[in-house]
C-alpha cells in the first residue's frame, strides 16, 4: 500500500484504480472540483451514476471545514461527440488545514490518473477588482502564488505560461460572453487578508484572492491536464467596502449563485 506523503503519485494511481472499480468505468474524461458554496451547483448536472465518500478511496482525508463536502460523484453527460464521464469532487482539502501539500492536490492527481484530460477548478473568492460584483463568476487567466508552497519537488521544471487553457476559456465564453477574466492570488489562510495586504496584492496585479486552486492547477497541469479555473466572487476583499468578512457570507453568496453557475457548468462540461 502506497503512502500519500512518501509516494503521492503511486497513491493517486491506487485511488484511480479503486475509483474505476467503484464506478465500473474504465476512465473518466473531465474532473470538476467544487469550491466553497458551489456544491448546490452540482445538482444542475443531473442525476449522478455513482456517489460515495472521498475516504472510500486511498489517500483522501475527511473534510474538516463546514460547507466543504466530502463526496465524489460520477456523471455520464451527453456531449457533441458522445457520452462524457465527469468526475465531480464535492469539496477539497486546503493548505490552511495543516495536513501538508499532498492531500491538497491528491484529488486532481487521482482524476488525471483516472483518465481526465481536463480539470475544472472552482472556488469562492474575494473580489479585489472594484468592477466585480458579489455573485459574479470570473474565469481565471493566470495566478499569483503567495504561499511559497509548491506540489512539485525535485528537478521537475514545469512551464506555467498557459497553465489556464485559452482553449477552454474560449469554450466557456462562447456560452457566456459576459464573463470577465482575471488574475487569482492564492492566500494560505485561514485568516482573511488585511486591507493593507489587499492593497499589496492589487499592486501585484491580482483581481481575485482566495485560499485554494493554485496548488491543484499546478499539480494537474504538471501531469498534462488542461486547466479551467472559475472563481465566484462571494465577497468584496478586505478594505473594499469597509465591511468585515465572514465564512457565512461566502457560503450564502455561493448558494445564491448556484443556479447560474450550475447551468453554465452543465452546458460547457460535455464540450470540454
Amino acid at each position: 500500500m502506497s503512502d500519500l506523503y512518501t509516494d503521492p503519485i503511486g497513491t493517486a494511481e491506487l485511488a484511480a484504480k479503486k475509483l474505476s472499480a467503484l464506478t465500473g468505468k474504465p476512465q473518466h474524461h473531465v474532473a470538476l472540483v467544487m469550491g466553497s458554496g458551489w456544491i448546490d451547483a452540482a445538482d444542475n448536472l443531473g442525476r449522478p451514476t455513482h456517489e460515495f465518500e472521498t475516504t472510500d478511496l486511498p489517500g483522501f482525508l475527511p473534510p474538516t471545514v463546514v460547507g466543504h463536502g466530502g463526496k465524489i460523484r460520477s456523471y455520464d453527460l451527453q456531449g457533441p461527440n458522445g457520452t462524457v464521464s465527469a468526475l465531480v469532487f464535492l469539496g477539497r482539502t486546503h493548505l490552511y488545514e495543516g495536513k501538508g501539500i499532498e492531500p491538497v492536490v491528491h484529488g486532481v492527481r487521482t482524476a488525471v490518473k483516472a483518465g481526465c484530460k481536463v480539470v475544472v477548478l472552482t472556488n469562492a473568492c474575494g473580489g479585489i477588482n472594484r468592477d466585480y460584483k458579489v455573485g459574479q463568476p470570473v474565469l481565471i487567466r493566470d495566478h499569483i502564488s503567495l504561499t511559497g508552497v509548491s506540489p512539485l519537488i525535485g528537478g521537475n521544471f514545469v512551464d506555467l505560461t498557459d497553465c489556464y487553457s485559452k482553449r477552454l476559456r474560449a469554450i466557456v465564453k462562447s456560452e457566456d460572453p459576459s464573463l470577465a477574466e482575471g488574475v487569482y492570488a492564492h492566500w494560505r489562510g485561514p485568516s482573511y487578508e488585511t486591507p493593507a495586504e489587499i492593497n499589496m496584492i492589487r499592486t501585484m496585479g491580482a483581481d481575485l484572492v482566495g485560499m485554494s486552486t493554485v496548488p491543484e492547477a499546478v499539480a494537474a497541469h504538471a501531469l498534462g491536464a488542461e486547466i479551467l479555473g472559475i472563481s465566484l466572487v462571494t465577497n468584496a476583499a478586505a478594505g473594499i467596502t469597509g465591511e468585515k468578512l465572514s465564512h457565512e457570507e461566502v457560503m450564502a453568496a455561493g448558494k445564491a449563485s448556484a443556479g447560474r453557475i450550475g447551468g453554465l457548468l452543465a452546458k460547457v462540461l460535455p464540450q470540454l
